[in-house]
């Protein structure tokens, strides 16, 4: 059983470390705000998750579970938060080609109130 284990951390850090590789590639590459938001966020949270995974079942031992837990919640809050944040100041400052979006929710939010005097 505990070949099966190892060889699955194995496999599971090998497969996280491809994940943290393509957005790191995917930075590097990509040209505009959105794309490489994407590439920061969604295999970078799914890599480190794996590779979390993977040190629970390395390690075998119930503390470490209980300190990756809260470290893996963290970060599946926070990066999507800060992926939002980033692209709506990316908006604000007009890096981001208005053309090329699909939806734009936030046009409204930029417009001057009537009653703002403006």
């Amino acid at each position: 059983m505990n070949e099966f284990l190892d060889a699955a951390s194995l496999i599971l850090i090998l497969i996280g470390a491809i994940l943290c590789l393509t957005a790191a590639i995917g930075l590097l590459r990509f040209r505009d705000v959105p794309t490489r938001l994407h590439a920061a966020t969604k295999p970078q949270v799914l890599g480190f998750v794996l590779i979390c995974l993977a040190i629970a079942l390395s390690l075998r031992s119930w503390p470490v579970v209980a300190f990756l837990i809260p470290v893996v919640l963290i970060q599946l809050a926070t990066a999507p938060l800060a992926a939002y944040m980033v692209s709506r100041q990316a908006y604000r400052n007009g890096t981001i080609d208005e053309n090329a979006l699909l939806v734009d929710e936030l046009s409204e939010s930029s417009e001057t109130p009537p009653a703002a005097g403006g």
